[in-house]
């Protein structure tokens, strides 16, 4: 880590800071605060707003689990954000994503969509994993992609799609650039 975590137990100088200490530990629980709230905890304002934010897009969202676990996952692998995919991938194996289908979701390169459909991969896995791809390497989507994308999801699956894929951009491109957890620079199987 390129700063020190703040204290675990939080030191919270006001009760305004005790109040979004309270509303990250509640959002964690059971589990304990990680090392990127100890990190965000630096500004108290950036966490609240971040957890916010993470606890819509992971908890309030139309998205199954395979099909979010597996954008995540592919954005961590994007931006070799180990401390990510160590967290998530194990997510989308959870939600029924099959080893084939995590192969696919950790290879290097770009993911193309075309040709026949990848095996251990539903249509919408696949397509969700391309989409997730593009959106992380290059921002823009293809026309064909998004179409592809349009055709297998409604208005509000693609908004939120779409927003998680952003969203754990952002989560990675602040893990790596901290290197919170000290695994950014391992890859994806020594993470675990």
């Amino acid at each position: 880590m390129r700063l020190p975590y703040t204290p675990n137990p939080p030191t919270p100088s006001s009760p305004a800071e005790a109040a979004v200490v309270a509303r990250i530990a509640a959002r964690r629980a059971p589990r304990p605060l990680q090392p990127l709230d100890l990190t965000l905890l630096h500004s108290p304002p950036v966490a609240d707003g971040w957890n916010a934010f993470l606890g819509a897009i992971r908890t309030q969202t139309t998205v199954p689990a395979d099909l979010r676990e597996l954008a995540i996952s592919r954005v961590a692998v994007v931006n070799r954000a180990w401390y990510e995919w160590m967290h998530h991938a194990p997510l989308a194996v959870a939600a029924g994503v099959g080893e084939a289908g995590m192969g696919f979701a950790k290879r290097e390169g770009a993911l193309v969509l075309g040709g026949e459909l990848p095996e251990g991969l539903s249509e919408r896995q696949w397509v969700v994993l391309c989409f997730a791809d593009e959106m992380t390497r290059n921002v823009a989507v293809r026309e064909g992609t998004f179409e592809r994308l349009r055709g297998l999801f409604g208005e509000r699956e693609v908004v939120e799609l779409t927003a998680t894929i952003a969203c754990y951009n952002m989560v990675s491109r602040f893990l790596v650039a901290l290197d919170v957890g000290e695994k950014n620079g391992l890859g994806p199987d020594a993470a675990h």
